[in-house]
């Protein structure tokens, strides 16, 4: 397909500059501009499609999740994030490891 597009100032700048920047010419510059952009369009357009699909689909059996969810979730991170339970001070017990043993360094002979 042949196209003739009258651009302004600023769009002209910045196809010279992709151009120039890229080492490609003006024509592949544009074919490489129209493919992103239509790339970026269609996965717009067939993620939010697929997306709606799914929404509203599935039945948890409670009709309540929409005015508990805060609870809800409050419970679920509270029972995530519980504290550990105390194993008492650090002070009281010996470390689980083995206590590192003293050599005595002589220095200078016997």
């Amino acid at each position: 397909m042949r196209v003739n597009a009258r651009f302004d100032a600023e769009a002209e700048q910045q196809v010279t500059y992709l151009a120039e920047v890229t080492g490609m010419g003006v024509s592949e510059v544009l074919r490489t501009s129209v493919q992103h952009y239509y790339d970026a369009v269609r996965a717009r357009r067939s993620g939010l499609k697929h997306l709606g699909a799914f929404i509203g689909q599935g039945s948890s059996g409670r009709s309540d999740i929409a005015g508990s969810y805060k609870d809800r979730l409050a419970e679920s991170w509270g029972d995530k994030h519980a504290p550990l339970p105390a194993r008492g001070a650090v002070h009281d017990s010996a470390p689980p490891w083995p206590a590192p043993s003293k050599a005595v360094s002589k220095k200078g002979g016997t």
